[in-house]
């Protein structure tokens, strides 16, 4: 079990208000982690701070909103004042505003890209000299279904987690070989802020459950053991994948 400790790691994970953030918290704080929660809701950060600490975890958060660009180096530079280092970074944080593909404007499109593709990647180029400086280091990026294939009213979504699925690659290709690996978990349906227009239609919610292999939909905590397996030393010869945590939806 010591492969999956992350014991003297600290996890900087993004959009962590609800949903898949705020699992992929507890779960690596349960592995041991020290873990900054990022988020533009302060309310929802501090209960969820205070909820791990209470549980004797090591937990801070800093707000932001990282669809304003101008909020990029003061995240980078507060997440390392709090601990001077940063060894894991989930880039959870996304948008989905589902729109036809009649319906989408440059700025929809643009606000879709700059938090879904464009925030992950100079997120983990401004820490990537800080993992370097110990040879060390884990980017998880959330890629999608919709990575591999097209859904209704998803065009500039789908557009970019396809992009996700690329940049996971590219940053791996770019920095593993410093011993900073980067993959991408990519959710099937599961209760979020995100889907919850799915799950408002039971009866889409259920045909949708039908379509996996395993025949239900997710739930968040189906999401830990994969966050800790790439964020721990487990993975320490994975790098550049996208893994589909999605009940085996893409398997049929």
């Amino acid at each position: 079990m010591e492969l999956f400790k992350l014991d003297g790691k600290v996890a900087l994970i993004t959009g962590a208000t609800s949903g898949i953030g705020s699992r992929q918290a507890i779960a690596l704080s349960n592995a041991g982690a020290k873990v900054i929660l990022l988020g533009r809701r302060e309310k929802r950060l501090k209960s969820l701070c205070e909820e791990l600490q209470a549980d004797g975890k090591e937990a801070d958060y800093i707000v932001a909103d990282l669809g304003d660009e101008s909020t990029w180096d003061r995240v980078v530079a507060e997440s390392l004042c709090l601990h001077g280092q940063v060894d894991i970074l989930c880039n959870t944080a996304g948008v989905n505003l589902r729109q036809s593909a009649e319906a989408v404007t440059l700025e929809s499109w643009d606000k879709t890209l700059k938090l879904n593709l464009k925030a992950p990647f100079f997120l983990g180029q401004k820490l990537v000299p800080n993992m370097r400086e110990r040879g060390w280091g884990r980017i998880i990026n959330v890629a999608s279904l919709q990575s591999e294939r097209a859904f209704a009213n998803g065009i500039a979504y789908g557009a970019s987690k396809g992009g996700v699925a690329q940049l996971t690659r590219a940053m791996a290709e770019a920095w593993s070989s410093q011993g900073i690996n980067c993959n991408a978990i990519a959710p099937g349906f599961f209760p979020t802020e995100l889907t919850q227009p799915v799950f408002d239609e039971p009866e889409l919610a259920d045909k949708l459950a039908q379509q996996t292999a395993i025949g239900r939909n997710g739930e968040l905590s189906d999401l830990d053991g994969t966050c800790i397996f790439l964020a721990s030393p487990a993975s320490n010869y994975i790098t550049g994948q996208v893994i589909y945590i999605d009940g085996g939806f893409t398997a049929k």
